[in-house]
């Protein structure tokens, strides 16, 4: 996923003017434009906009980051990058009658009867105005961004018609059964995906089969789109489903504001965190109108920014907002970035109050290994609940079953849905002592270290609980979590030598542990460093143990002890 250049030459250029009859450039209102004519449906477009004949170049990409006006309706499987970000203007001219009723919605306007004008009240969909012509029988398709929008429309209301189409009405437009369930995206699943820039055919995904990928990024919502999405419609996704694939739900839309995209989020983190909260709420209307419900999770993409404390701030805002109105549905909050930028930004704040943590990371690295470790980018003990996505290869072409796409990312998902304790955290300075009928964050950290629901009230189960443990471990079976309690219970799990240079979970349940046993605050960030090694042979030291600064069988035998 990266904002990648043109790939796809312009092969049929030519001939498309030659079919289209274009006029010589004309003067309006001091800008150059040039007359486009298809299918009896004639516009003005600046002279500077690009134009692509999709019958002499039927797998041409059809993106919306470059100034073009594409005609005809595609028919093959186009050769797109795989993902791009970034919008500009662009126009699809294409038959209505070769849009099968799937792909009929409710946002396609009509054209005003006689005329090949939209209504003044034409709405714009996701930064996407649809008119149907029906008296030449021409489905009209203008991308857009916020800056964009007025050129637009000018050029739609520039539209007349002419000799040379043929009438034909637009279909009904196409529901998904009322009793149709909604799908959860991803779900829970463990396994490589893919994410393409335009949703695949029917045919393809079919073909897709025989990959090792059962999921599938779709680019559902966002104004910074760059692909036509013909094939994503509510039948599509209903036919993947039934077939075994899971979606990773990808929202397009405000980038950092130290990037050079045309649209961004405010510098003032207050505007950012709004402007997440709008963009969740039209990320939920797509989706759900794709058959997709509360449960999933949809990913904010937010390409790689530079590194400076205000692009951090309102991109954290943004997200904090984006994740709270997702939440507010019912539904799960996902980013995806560069591991460099926006994961390493949203792992150090991780416990910040300040902002609003995502549910899950899918985070780029492209280092050719299919699995959920980010490294030094976000620790093992963040996210570690099944809650992330690796993208490590983007942009390569691939062939499965005599299909061939030419630009993919592949992707290894390690995904759920969340239980009770996924956002319940164990980090602490300090374990404070419990006693029956208290209550807080710790409670509900003891509680899912005990097996038992986190209502954060240490109440008469949490008790039992704690006893039961203190009997298995040897310790006073007194139902009152103490210092040595907390001790056994952080450190319960396996047992792997640990040294400086050490990291992971291991690391950070070994910190926990410390921390817990010694009294002293120690940073739990799954990092053996100087601090952890100290710590280490501190309690080593107090607790009789050979004093080396290395977590072996004896070290780790003491502390799940309790001593």
């Amino acid at each position: 996923m990266r904002n990648s250049l043109w790939r796809t030459g312009f092969a049929g250029v030519a001939s498309a003017v030659l079919a289209i009859g274009l006029a010589q450039p004309s003067a309006a209102a001091g800008t150059a434009l040039r007359t486009i004519t298809y299918q009896g449906y004639q516009i003005d477009v600046p002279a500077t906009w690009r134009v692509v004949d999709l019958a002499a170049n039927p797998r041409a990409c059809v993106r919306f980051d470059t100034e073009t006006v594409y005609l005809g309706h595609q028919v093959e499987e186009p050769e797109c990058p795989a993902k791009l970000v970034g919008r500009s203007v662009g126009l699809v001219l294409e038959p209505l009658a070769a849009v099968p009723p799937e792909q009929v919605h409710d946002g396609i306007v009509p054209a005003l009867p006689g005329t090949a004008v939209p209504p003044e009240d034409t709405p714009s969909r996701d930064g996407t105005i649809q008119v149907a012509v029906e008296d030449t029988g021409v489905l009209v398709t203008a991308a857009h961004t916020e800056d964009t929008e007025s050129a637009v429309r000018q050029v739609l209301n520039s539209a007349r018609l002419v000799p040379g189409g043929t009438r034909s009405q637009l279909s009904t437009v196409s529901e998904r059964a009322a009793e149709a369930q909604s799908i959860t995206a991803p779900g829970t699943y463990l396994g490589k995906g893919f994410d393409v820039c335009s949703a695949p055919s029917q045919a393809t995904m079919d073909a897709w089969r025989a990959s090792p990928y059962r999921a599938i990024g779709i680019y559902s919502s966002g104004g910074l789109r760059a692909c036509t999405q013909p094939n994503l419609t509510p039948t599509w996704v209903a036919n993947q489903s039934a077939k075994g694939w899971r979606f990773i739900l990808t929202d397009v839309g405000r980038q950092a504001p130290c990037t050079g995209f045309r649209l961004r989020m405010s510098t003032d983190p207050a505007t950012a965190r709004q402007q997440g909260r709008d963009a969740a709420a039209e990320a939920i209307a797509s989706a759900v109108g794709l058959g997709f419900g509360s449960g999933s999770a949809i990913y904010s993409d937010i390409e790689a920014y530079s590194d400076n404390a205000a692009c951090r701030a309102s991109v954290l805002s943004y997200v904090s907002g984006w994740t709270e109105a997702l939440h507010a549905k019912g539904w799960l909050s996902g980013v995806y970035s560069s591991g460099a930028s926006g994961i390493r930004d949203l792992a150090n704040a991780y416990t910040n109050p300040s902002y609003t943590r995502p549910d899950h990371i899918w985070f780029a690295w492209w280092n050719d290994r299919a699995d959920v470790d980010a490294g030094s980018y976000a620790p093992a003990s963040a996210w570690a609940h099944h809650q992330r996505i690796h993208q490590y290869a983007g942009d390569v072409p691939e062939t499965w079953g005599g299909v061939r796409i030419a630009g993919i990312d592949r992707n290894y998902l390690d995904v759920g849905q969340p239980g009770p304790c996924d956002a319940v955290s164990l980090d602490f300075t300090s374990y404070p002592t419990l006693q029956p009928a208290a209550t807080g964050n710790a409670v509900k950290a003891a509680q899912c270290l005990l097996a038992v629901e986190p209502t954060g009230t240490f109440d008469a189960a949490s008790v039992a609980a704690a006893t039961a443990f203190q009997q298995r471990t040897g310790l006073a079976a007194t139902g009152v979590v103490d210092a040595r309690t907390w001790t056994a219970l952080l450190s319960t799990g396996d047992t792997p030598l640990l040294k400086q240079g050490s990291t992971g979970a291991a690391v950070s349940r070994l910190q926990r542990a410390l921390t817990a046993a010694l009294g002293t605050a120690l940073g739990i960030d799954g990092d053996f460093g100087p601090n952890t090694d100290k710590a280490v042979r501190d309690y080593q030291g107090s607790r009789g143990l050979g004093v080396d600064g290395v977590v072996g069988p004896a070290t780790w035998s003491a502390l799940q002890a309790g001593r």
